[in-house]
């Protein structure tokens, strides 16, 4: 990437990418707290949901989506996908090297619940694949041993809120079937660890009943962002440009979708990553 000057720095965009549309929920909490900061956000609908993937593939996507994001000069990359923070984070950081900030969903969440619950019970719902690496449960006994985790697989939930099935019958009957499971009995918090799981976030605390922290990575993620971006001194105070948001397949439904998860209206552009390089 050619020397950029400090401004210039600042005006760079900030990179998101998820397996779907879901990561939307953290690219609408980052535009809230950051107005000004461009937003370039890759959705790999092509191959959604990565939860159902190997870890290679993972890897491979995500590899392949930072290029792009690079190309597109971002000065930082937000891995806005629990699957994919959880096995290509590394691998991701290494090949961006200098060149940007690499920020997971993952870090900036289990060192808020590490430093907010000294003891007690923190259940994690996510998807197959982020459960099988076990990352949470790793990262959180690492920060804080005294912490009791149980961690669930919920794949339903992801494609469930993806075709829009929320707050209705269809969407309360399996979200109480997992949370009804004894590995989640008895937890003071609770760790929404998949983008896509804000959006069921009411339906959630209403099965606990206030008893339960609810954590929503979305909003810590984006408190992450400011914080790195403020003391690198990268906080862009120019005047805002357009937000791209990029889809690697396109139909009319992840179109639809689109207002669940960003509050706010925006276009899904085609580009079909795969075909293109």
């Amino acid at each position: 990437m050619a020397k950029q000057t400090k401004t210039k720095l600042n005006e760079m965009p900030i990179g998101i990418f998820d397996s779907g549309i879901g990561g939307l929920t953290v690219a609408s909490a980052i535009h809230k707290i950051l107005p000004k900061e461009q937003l370039i956000y890759f959705g790999d609908t092509a191959h959604f949901p990565y939860g159902e993937k190997s870890a290679d593939s993972i890897k491979y996507y995500a590899l392949r989506i930072s290029d792009f994001l690079l190309r597109n000069n971002c000065k930082m990359i937000v891995i806005a996908c629990n699957t994919a923070s959880s096995v290509a984070y590394q691998i991701v950081k290494q090949q961006v090297g200098e060149r940007a900030t690499v920020i997971s969903v993952i870090e900036p969440v289990v060192s808020r619940v590490a430093a907010l619950y000294h003891h007690g019970k923190v259940g994690v719902i996510a998807t197959k694949g982020t459960i099988k690496s076990d990352i949470y449960a790793k990262r959180l006994k690492e920060l804080n041993p005294s912490l009791q985790v149980a961690s669930l697989a919920t794949p339903l939930l992801a494609p469930m809120i993806e075709e829009g099935f929320y707050n209705n019958k269809i969407s309360r009957t399996v979200i109480n079937s997992y949370l009804q499971r004894p590995k989640l009995k008895k937890i003071d918090a609770l760790i929404l660890a998949c983008t896509h799981y804000p959006l069921i976030r009411p339906e959630i605390e209403e099965y606990y009943k206030q008893k339960v922290k609810i954590i929503d990575s979305a909003e810590i993620v984006a408190e992450s962002v400011f914080n790195h971006l403020a003391e690198k001194g990268l906080l862009n105070t120019a005047k805002t440009l357009k937000n791209h948001f990029y889809v690697s397949d396109y139909t009319e439904s992840f179109a639809a979708s689109t207002g669940i998860f960003y509050k706010g209206k925006i276009q899904l552009e085609r580009y079909a990553l795969w075909e293109n390089e």
